[in-house]
């Protein structure tokens, strides 16, 4: 298991990727452009929040 340093790293990672996804999706100009940044994105929130659940499990 990671360390609590390196799930932060991590974490950031994935905070800055579903930011730039998510921008990148608004300005797509077309729909499946638009689509494939919006999954990005959506993968991205998910790993930053399983990286969440990891570090409140390593805190306990």
């Amino acid at each position: 298991m990671p360390d609590k340093l390196e799930i932060e790293r991590l974490r950031g990672v994935q905070e800055r990727l579903a930011k730039q996804e998510g921008e990148d999706a608004e300005r797509a100009s077309e729909p499946a452009e638009r689509g494939a940044h919006e999954r990005r994105a959506d993968k991205a929130a998910y790993l930053r929040d399983r990286l969440d659940d990891q570090a409140a499990a390593s805190d306990e």
